[in-house]
């Protein structure tokens, strides 16, 4: 019995330590195991995740572009547009220290809101004539149906025009032949709305630079147009059938018009513009071919040509219908440009033109502040015989011939325009220039707003 017990008790005993052994050998494999992941985390911090990319940018190399500005990457961009138009806020990335070569296209809406095409490298234009087709001779980049819609960037759109201008005498006659009568625009909107073009470069287009067509809600801000003095009707910025725009700090220096202000405008603010070489900045030709024109409230301020043909310019064809009113030329500073205000009712891009009664009428004209110097005549009012001017004012201009000025005229060409002349006046023989208008003037004038009603 007695031994019974004692087995049992040392069976209870050995039971008792192999408990206890195990209870601690768990505590010490424990702590050893916090410590050593309190060692690893302290010692090797886990690598932070990559970012993801922004999946609202299309870079134009992601969809196979070759960026060595030869071969044809017009493809890889159009891809590019289609995916980021279908994102709010998308962005196609046309990145720096590239050069891609675009030919003809067209980069079309509707597409999300706040679309962004973000030029940073160059997109260059065909300088073959021959490889563009007879389809594409209108524009190179065509943007149409787009709302809220922005280009920006520090890259350059080179059209790479000077095949087109034939700027050679020598060959002149024979180049001729090859070229066709119709030349591409560099970037034309289509009724778009609310789009923006601002910080980029448009060089050397074969014909205007930019053009906006039946649009409105346009602003171009800080933008550089340039190409040659004597590159043929290569307007820096046109603007047709399109309202509610402003432009303004830039840059432009091209073979015409560095702004060029069509039928169908209205509610233009022109504003802090270096302009030259070129022909200034101008309202028509208007009415040509016997054509109805609608332009008023234009505003134009703050300005600074250097030799240029024009300053500010009214020019419309004989025989148009219309009217151009409430126009304003503000703060113009002028150097060594040939004529710094004109009012052309007989404009004509030929050597003769047919005479024709009827004309556009023009109506509410302010030239305020023009100063500087002319190279040729200071004023050439010459408004049609058939609808006078009328309410045209002049405010404060004071205009001296420059030292380029050797067969200059002091005094102005004025013929039939009425309004006032306000402030000081230099030369003073522009105090003549414009006479007091009666009643029945006007009323001829007014009677020709009637088909823009």
């Amino acid at each position: 019995m007695k031994r019974a017990f004692s087995l049992v008790l040392l069976l209870v005993i050995l039971l008792f330590v192999f408990s206890a052994l195990s209870i601690d050998a768990r505590k010490y494999h424990t702590k050893k195991t916090k410590m050593h992941k309190n060692k690893k985390h302290k010692n090797n911090p886990a690598p932070a995740l990559a970012p993801l990319p922004d999946s609202s940018v299309f870079s134009i190399l992601s969809f196979g572009a070759k960026a060595n500005g030869v071969s044809d990457d017009s493809k890889a961009l159009v891809s590019a547009w289609k995916s980021a138009c279908k994102v709010i806020g998308g962005v196609v990335e046309i990145p720096s220290e590239f050069k891609f070569l675009i030919k003809p296209v067209t980069l079309q809406g509707p597409c999300m809101s706040n679309l962004v095409l973000q030029i940073d490298g160059t997109l260059l234009a065909p300088p073959k004539i021959g490889s563009w087709a007879k389809s594409n001779l209108y524009q190179w980049m065509n943007f149409k149906w787009l709302q809220n819609f922005t280009i920006q960037g520090t890259g350059t759109v080179d059209g790479q025009g000077s095949n087109w201008w034939c700027s050679s005498q020598v060959n002149k006659k024979k180049r001729a032949k090859k070229v066709p009568g119709i030349k591409p625009t560099a970037l034309r909107f289509y009724s778009s709305y609310n789009v923006t073009v601002r910080d980029i470069s448009i060089v050397n287009s074969p014909l205007c630079h930019l053009k906006f067509d039946n649009s409105k809600g346009v602003k171009v801000e800080n933008v550089t147009i340039s190409a040659p003095e004597d590159s043929p009707n290569t307007d820096g910025i046109h603007l047709q059938n399109s309202q509610d725009v402003e432009i303004m700090h830039s840059d432009i220096g091209t073979g015409d018009d560095c702004v060029s202000i069509q039928t169908g405008c209205s509610n233009i603010h022109v504003h802090h513009i270096n302009c030259g070489p070129g022909h200034g900045i101008s309202l028509g030709g208007l009415g040509k071919n016997k054509s109805t024109a609608c332009v008023s409230n234009v505003l134009v301020e703050n300005i600074i040509m250097q030799n240029t043909l024009y300053g500010a310019r009214i020019k419309t064809w004989q025989g148009g219908i219309g009217s151009v009113k409430n126009v304003t030329f503000s703060n113009i500073q002028v150097s060594d440009v040939k004529v710094p205000i004109t009012i052309d009712q007989y404009y004509c891009d030929k050597n003769q033109c047919k005479n024709q009664t009827g004309a556009v009428a023009i109506s509410g004209v302010k030239f305020d502040q023009i100063i500087g110097t002319y190279s040729v005549q200071p004023i050439h009012l010459a408004c049609s015989s058939s609808v006078p001017c009328t309410d045209v004012d002049l405010i404060s201009i004071q205009l001296e011939p420059s030292i380029n000025n050797k067969r200059g005229f002091q005094q102005g060409l004025c013929w039939n325009s009425y309004g006032k002349s306000l402030g000081p006046l230099a030369p003073s023989s522009m105090d003549y220039c414009v006479r007091s208008g009666s009643e029945f003037v006007k009323r001829i004038s007014k009677s020709h707003d009637i088909s823009c009603l």
